[in-house]
């Protein structure tokens, strides 16, 4: 039965029934309980399966343990009670609290890269009144030093292997290519993503050859532009390639290539901003949230939990804010995996729903620079070879990005951020100079290292509400593709929190549900 309920989707969008946050501030109505009952009865979860609610009600529980630094994130209820009792209406604050996040938000967005932001962008794009909707980005980061969009080398392809992530990146280069029309702020100068429409080329070996034909068949049925080319067209198109090993092809013709990921999130930032949406830099600590607990009509038990309240731990001090919302959004990248335990997602028994956590986790990957005088020329694609090995040129001084994913059992520790130098003289570098003889001579110049938000279930993005914990979603997991896909799964996320349901793209698929259902997404075209 509650394997049925999961399959057979959701609702109407937790905004879009007005489930706003509680109290003085919220934009939207007032929620109540969890899904907007109290005390027992009977709750629906889809069109025909419901839950019997047991005992009382709603029962509150602090996700994390409330230690000395709770009085700092009482801070504004103090303020009242001195307010309370000091003569006269003017009031100044005996401290500065401009630094603290707002006490009630309708929506918290936890991770402030480029799929927070495109959440946060396309809510209040599609909110039906202006100011609707009350919006909150916390980021820990806040210079982004360490986020894996500007670390990463800002490719976007349509060459992958399921027609939802086909889907994705065409609607998301679409967005790139009139970037304009979107994120433009009056008064201020146009965006130049830097926008290099030079395609991907992905070569296969003899054994990989079927599966690239199979995956160039959907790529071309969902509406890319995508070619076959054999070894001897391979070698007069690019005569600096060596095509020993390669059996074939494939090579994007239109709306492939790579930008400038710094330039979207600035673009991104600066419009939602505009737009309304607030920004706090500090790290989420706990949630708060009240449970019910349920039955189905055969007798499985059910948890059902919804967040009250998110508490922000301000950057560089103790103190932290309560803050009052109806939804959070998990877009933390590499680490929304511990921000889904926060919730309490996978803290039950091994097997249940209950007992399913996010299977994200951080991957650190290493970009590496190198300068090649005699390498491949200004129309070079972002070239993926069999080994796993892939460069692209960067800029016009005879530059170029590139290097490879590590093999599963040699995973680097992704407790920092420092580079294995090693790792390109033994396994990045022999796979380039034989497949590119010129790069027998190239010179590294500097390297970085970044993160994936790996989805060790099957590499694929994780999209929509948690079935449990109601009014957490997720934005999250794609395994090196999230920049390039973030106008699309921004667009997805506002449609399922507003509506209910997908709209523009269907992402079923992409749910977190098939986790525990064991129903993998996989997603073959992976760098």
């Amino acid at each position: 039965m509650l394997r049925r309920a999961l399959r057979l989707g959701l609702g109407p969008g937790l905004l879009g029934r007005g489930l706003g946050a509680h109290g003085e501030g919220s934009t939207l109505g007032k929620a109540e309980g969890s899904g907007g009952y109290r005390g027992s009865g009977v709750f629906p979860i889809s069109s025909d399966v419901t839950f019997r609610t047991r005992g009382p009600g709603p029962r509150w529980e602090d996700s994390g343990s409330l230690g000395a630094g709770d009085w700092h994130g009482k801070v504004s209820e103090i303020k009242k009670k001195i307010q309370s009792v000091l003569p006269g209406g003017a009031w100044s604050p005996l401290c500065d609290t401009s630094h603290l996040p707002p006490e009630h938000s309708d929506v918290v967005i936890v991770g402030g890269g480029v799929l927070g932001l495109s959440v946060a962008y396309w809510l209040k794009r599609l909110e039906k009144r202006q100011g609707a909707i009350r919006v909150l980005v916390v980021e820990r980061d806040h210079t982004y030093s360490q986020a894996s969009t500007v670390l990463s080398v800002g490719g976007i392809r349509q060459q992958f292997s399921l027609p939802e992530n086909i889907q994705l990146s065409l609607f998301s280069v679409e967005f790139l290519r009139n970037i304009n029309e979107y994120l433009a702020v009056v008064d201020d100068p146009p965006l130049d993503l830097q926008f290099n429409p030079s395609g991907y080329l992905f070569l296969a070996s003899e054994e990989g050859a079927t599966i690239m034909e199979n995956n160039v068949k959907v790529q071309r049925q969902e509406g890319a532009k995508v070619c076959l080319m054999s070894p001897e067209q391979l070698r007069k198109k690019f005569p600096w390639m060596n095509t020993e090993g390669v059996a074939l092809a494939s090579y994007g013709l239109e709306n492939e290539g790579w930008f400038d990921p710094w330039c979207l999130l600035q673009g991104l930032r600066r419009k939602v901003q505009s737009m309304g949406v607030l920004f706090c830099h500090g790290e989420v600590t706990r949630f708060v949230s009240s449970s019910n607990h349920m039955e189905t009509a055969i007798g499985e038990k059910v948890t059902l939990k919804r967040i009250h309240e998110v508490h922000v731990k301000v950057d560089h001090s103790q103190e932290y804010q309560p803050v009052e919302c109806a939804i959070v959004v998990n877009a933390a990248g590499a680490w929304s995996g511990r921000i889904a335990e926060l919730a309490g997602i996978g803290k039950g028994p091994s097997g249940t729903l209950q007992g399913t956590k996010l299977p994200v986790e951080p991957r650190k990957r290493y970009v590496y620079l190198w300068h090649c005088p005699q390498g491949p020329g200004l129309e070079a694609p972002l070239v993926t070879d069999p080994s796993g090995a892939y460069f692209r040129r960067e800029g016009l001084g005879n530059n170029y990005l590139g290097g490879c994913s590590p093999a599963e059992e040699e995973e680097p520790d992704p407790g920092n951020l420092e580079v294995d130098h090693d790792f390109f003289q033994e396994k990045v570098w022999p796979h380039l100079a034989q497949r590119v003889p010129a790069f027998e001579t190239l010179k590294v110049r500097r390297a970085w290292a970044g993160y994936y938000d790996y989805n060790t279930f099957d590499q694929n993005g994780v999209v929509g509400p948690h079935p449990l914990v109601v009014n957490m979603y997720f934005a999250t997991g794609f395994s090196g593709h999230g920049l390039q896909q973030a106008p699309a799964v921004g667009r997805a996320v506002a449609e399922m929190m507003l509506e209910g349901h997908f709209q523009t793209i269907n992402l079923s698929p992409f749910l977190f549900s098939r986790f525990y259902l064991g129903e993998k997404a996989q997603e073959h075209c992976i760098i």
